[in-house]
């Protein structure tokens, strides 16, 4: 029987805290501590711990590899808020803001050097398939931050290019995540690239439901402040779809928004932004769309050789997840 999320949220914690120390140059290793230590929702990690178990593993044995993933999330989000400029995280003041820019580039940095160290305490096969698919994760994320900074400059981003760009910034990571603790427990080469497909689909249904959070989202739930992707005129799902369906003077008057020249605060833009994306009916069909991921992620499920009420803890994640306000 599997634990609950609780419980492997609090083993992952434990073994975070000790092993990830301030030593000197403590100027190097706080930021880490700090941005390693400042919440969120340990997604990544629970997946691998959970998914080791689904094939009768010890969660142990995994905890290395759930480490790995979650200290290189984080170097993501590091550099991401640097490119982004942005002031929050979680509810706290970047890196870069509460340091300064070259020590969020260097601790960043050591943060990949870290997790790339955890794979060395496995051996053999093991070891080979979890650097293999690590790195290969790493180049993909790679391409869809690119992607996301292009789309900054494009006037205008396809359905189709926007999907792209967060299954390889997004939804890959998350499916990762799931296949090395499969890799680490042994499970057949078909189940490992099935995992791969339902945690992609659910990723892609995740990030949608995050890009709809960012709009109409709490910011003491979601940890970032509202309406961010809007005030820097991120090409969102939202955005794309209120285009395609707006009449003609309303697409013009959000297109006009997306600019950099405003006479408008902030949150007047947010608040005329947010409504035409209501009157556009892009809110209704975002949530088709998570619909349709997640249930796309479902489909999966009877295919993978673990016990049917392993499938439906996978389920109810999933279900969790899609339901969730942060």
């Amino acid at each position: 029987m599997l634990a609950s999320i609780a419980f492997y949220q609090n083993e992952f914690n434990q073994y975070l805290n000790k092993k990830v120390q301030i030593k000197a140059p403590e100027s190097l290793y706080q930021p880490i501590s700090y941005i390693l230590n400042s919440g969120g929702k340990r997604l990544r990690p629970v997946l691998t711990l959970m998914t080791a178990e689904l094939y009768g593993t010890s969660y142990k044995e995994a905890l290395d590899a759930a480490l790995a993933i979650e200290i290189a999330h984080n170097f993501t989000l590091v550099h991401d808020d640097i490119m982004d400029n942005a002031p929050i995280r979680r509810g706290k003041e970047t890196i870069h803001t509460k340091w300064n820019l070259n020590t969020a580039i260097l601790s960043g940095d050591m943060m990949l050097v870290q997790a790339y160290q955890l794979f060395e305490n496995y051996e053999g096969q093991t070891f080979k398939e979890l650097f293999k698919l690590f790195n290969k994760t790493a180049l993909q994320a790679c391409e869809g931050q690119q992607y996301d900074i292009d789309f900054e400059r494009q006037k205008e981003v396809s359905e189709k290019e926007y999907l792209t760009m967060i299954e390889s910034k997004t939804a890959i990571g998350l499916a990762t995540c799931m296949q090395m603790g499969a890799i680490v427990a042994g499970a057949s080469k078909g189940d490992i690239s099935n995992l791969g497909m339902f945690g992609k689909n659910l990723g892609i249904a995740f990030q949608l439901q995050d890009d709809y959070l960012d709009a109409f989202g709490t910011a003491s739930t979601f940890g970032k402040a509202i309406g961010k992707d809007i005030i820097e005129n991120k090409k969102t799902y939202l955005y794309i779809k209120a285009l395609d369906n707006l009449a003609t003077p309303k697409a013009k008057q959000l297109r006009d928004l997306y600019t950099e020249n405003l006479s408008i605060r902030p949150d007047e833009k947010v608040a005329i932004v947010k409504a035409l994306f209501i009157e556009s009916g892009a809110t209704t069909l975002l949530e088709k769309q998570v619909q349709k991921y997640t249930e796309a992620a479902f489909d999966i499920l009877p295919k993978l050789h673990i016990a049917q009420g392993h499938q439906m803890v996978l389920k109810h994640l999933g279900q969790r997840l899609m339901k969730r306000a942060v």
